[in-house]
């Protein structure tokens, strides 16, 4: 009879196994749930934007010449209108103290000649009383009245001799004036090409030559971006954009939209894309570099405390995969409202205590499969 039980109870544990073995043993899965926080509708740029200086000049002189002078260097802040950068113009402003000593000279003989054209004149009126009185003749008259409009021909004359000296001086000046360089707007420079002693000259049509100076802002800076086109007709003036910088990681910097590009680039090998403009609503301190690399993303919407759920669980933007009360996995249908790449708004379709499976890569999850969540082992 013993013998009997043991064959039974060695036929139970070989049934029992072969269960064990044969049965369908549940996976495990990462669960979260839906919460409420903030869901933001965004663009990004495709790649990366640029931070660019309000103003920048290459400027080099419209003459060449020998430099003479470079009363600054390179890095330092200098005021509008400050001399940057001069050449050797010592015979040209030999010429010009010329000219100015022979309009000095032009200028006392049209004060002789208009004299005498004055008196002339008086004398020729003086000459018309007499004639009335018939104490002088009619050839005197004419005489007198002749020699007035020649000397009054001399003034005028004179007066034109007078301004084309003055013309002169100007285009000498105007000449001496393009040897300076001056800066067109507050800035650092941020290189000089030349020392002094050396020759320098303008860029020949077609031959691009180095700039003598490069002149930037240093505290007003923009970004430049590229937007997919995709994504341009979202975008208005004016819209709320948030920067990173790599140069200082972890730090948000806020900014507006103030210029979207009216044309689509078409570069080879690339996707379309639409340039914007950002303006920085603070200026960092230190100061920005111009040409830091910068990423934007422009909020298109934004909503607070409402349903939402990490983007990349929601399979084909249609539905996500949920943990039932029996443990079995099913696929839950949900409406979508705002999203973009880290969250999305949750409509309808779940709520904040369904137990969604974020492990959607995991072998063998699929619906109807039997799962259990890992918190649940702990």
């Amino acid at each position: 009879m013993s013998k009997l039980f043991k064959w039974l109870a060695l036929i139970l544990v070989f049934i029992a196994f072969y269960w064990w073995l044969t049965s369908e043993k549940p996976i495990n899965v990462d669960v979260v749930y839906a919460d409420k926080g903030v869901v933001e509708a965004t663009v990004a740029n495709t790649r990366a934007g640029t931070i660019t200086a309000c103003n920048r000049a290459r400027m080099s002189l419209p003459i060449g010449g020998q430099i003479a002078a470079i009363p600054v260097k390179e890095g330092q802040i200098v005021e509008q209108g400050q001399l940057l950068l001069s050449l050797w113009n010592k015979d040209k402003q030999a010429r010009l103290n010329e000219v100015k000593a022979i309009l000095l000279t032009s200028e006392k003989y049209q004060q002789r000649a208009c004299i005498v054209a004055k008196n002339s004149l008086k004398d020729a009126q003086r000459q018309k009383t007499l004639l009335k009185q018939k104490l002088t003749s009619q050839e005197v008259l004419d005489s007198a009245i002749a020699t007035s409009q020649a000397n009054q021909a001399s003034c005028e004359a004179a007066m034109a001799e007078v301004e084309g000296k003055h013309a002169m001086v100007n285009t000498i000046s105007a000449t001496i004036e393009q040897t300076y360089l001056h800066a067109p707007f507050k800035g650092t420079i941020a290189e000089i090409t030349g020392e002094v002693g050396e020759y320098t000259m303008p860029s020949p049509p077609g031959v691009p030559t180095p700039p003598a100076v490069d002149l930037l802002t240093h505290d007003c800076h923009f970004i430049e971006a590229p937007i997919d086109e995709v994504d341009a007709a979202d975008l208005v003036v004016g819209q709320p954009v948030r920067i990173s910088l790599d140069a200082f990681r972890g730090e948000e910097i806020t900014g507006t939209l103030r210029r979207i590009a009216p044309y689509v680039q078409d570069y080879e090998k690339q996707a379309r894309t639409v340039t914007i403009e950002v303006d920085l609503n603070k200026h960092r301190e230190p100061h920005l570099l111009a040409g830091y690399s910068a990423d934007v993303e422009v909020i298109l919407a934004r909503k607070e405390n409402i349903l939402r759920l990490p983007s990349d669980l929601i399979i084909n933007d249609e539905y996500v995969l949920v943990l039932n009360a029996d443990n079995i996995i099913e696929q839950r249908d949900v409406a979508l409202g705002i999203s973009n790449w880290q969250y999305s708004e949750i409509l309808s379709g779940i709520n904040k205590t369904d137990k969604i499976i974020s492990s959607v890569g995991l072998t063998g999850v699929k619906v109807g499969v039997f799962a259990q969540d890992n918190d649940s082992l702990d």
